[in-house]
């Protein structure tokens, strides 16, 4: 018995931050710094337009640290998962008090209690709802932790599982942070959070074949650090070379192992983590430039928000009536797939 994706939406903070604007705030904070006219350019490469963000933009001039990047990460998160909530419950005609299982789904700021508990008193949700909240994850969180809740309501048949994903990247910026992962990642980063509900009852794309990699010694290849202030972005140059060396023989082995083809395959929900990423990931399976294009619609109406992206790429997408594929790579380094079947 499969769990059935009965219902998938998305929500962003209320402030657009065009991505000129960006780039000329940039000059302001990064002028000084040596050789800074190598990086800015960055953000007209990157292939985003706006973002959105939690704060206006003069937020960032200003010092920042754990505290009030902490403050704001919480209260805007659980609005963030409140409108999620709202309108997956409006989209399936499932009652609040149906709801058995919370996956929430979170790297970008720490919230103890955790972010899904905040929720149920939020929301007034069931008091015996099973809560799973998982950090760490970075921009593979949205794909594993769809893949989790999916496990959740299979071994439950009946159950009603909600599954979650925020992420504030953004409140991460630093403004003394002159490296440049801090500067790629003031180009990239937005702000957005995105839900399902998943059951093995109702109606919706099934969801199947489930796979993981992580590589050997790539610990340093992504993630964050903990500094000071804040959370300290990690950004390896070799991230596009990884992918084009390695992701299509990985695909092929997930592919293989669960008797599935490529070519059987309708739609490609891959994470945006950047336009070189994309790039690397049509080369890698045989695409033309340009073929992943609701990933590059994504990145360009709302940056890299990290474990979301994919879920935004895939609520872009007919998921009923075809076969997607939904990837993602985040820390670890790892490689996530996962397939949903609508036919």
């Amino acid at each position: 018995m499969r769990s059935r994706l009965l219902g998938l939406k998305s929500a962003v903070p209320p402030f657009v931050i065009a991505q000129d604007e960006a780039e000329n705030y940039a000059h302001k904070l990064f002028g000084g710094v040596r050789d800074i006219s190598r990086m800015i350019p960055v953000f007209q490469n990157t292939g985003i337009e706006r973002r959105y963000s939690c704060v206006p933009i003069d937020w960032y001039l200003e010092e920042h640290g754990w505290v009030d990047r902490t403050a704001l990460y919480v209260s805007n998160a659980v609005d963030l998962l409140a409108e999620v909530t709202e309108k997956l419950l409006q989209e399936t005609g499932i009652k609040k008090d149906e709801l058995d299982a919370i996956v929430m789904v979170s790297t970008t700021g720490v919230a103890t209690p955790s972010l899904d508990a905040l929720l149920v008193e939020r929301m007034g949700l069931r008091r015996d709802i099973q809560r799973l909240p998982i950090f760490g994850l970075g921009c593979a969180g949205g794909v594993i932790g769809l893949a989790r809740a999916a496990q959740m309501a299979r071994s439950e048949p009946g159950s009603k599982v909600l599954f979650l994903a925020v992420e504030l990247c953004a409140l991460t910026f630093r403004k003394n942070d002159f490296s440049k992962s801090n500067i790629v990642a003031s180009a990239l980063f937005g702000d957005g959070a995105a839900g399902a509900i998943l059951s093995t009852d109702g109606d919706g794309p099934q969801v199947g074949a489930a796979g993981e990699y992580t590589w050997p010694d790539s610990l340093d290849v992504m993630g964050w650090d903990m500094a000071e202030d804040g959370l300290q972005a990690r950004f390896a140059k070799s991230i596009p070379a990884l992918v084009a060396d390695d992701f299509r023989k990985l695909l092929d082995g997930f592919l293989g192992k669960n008797g599935i083809m490529l070519d059987e395959i309708d739609g490609f929900a891959c994470h945006p983590g950047g336009a070189k990423v994309l790039d690397a990931l049509e080369d890698a399976m045989d695409m033309q430039r340009g073929d992943l294009k609701e990933s590059r619609a994504v990145l360009r109406d709302y940056g890299n928000m990290s474990a979301v992206t994919a879920l935004f790429v895939a609520e872009r997408m007919k998921l009923m009536g075809q076969q997607t594929l939904l990837t993602a790579l985040g820390p670890g380094f790892s490689a996530t797939f996962l397939m949903l079947d609508g036919r």
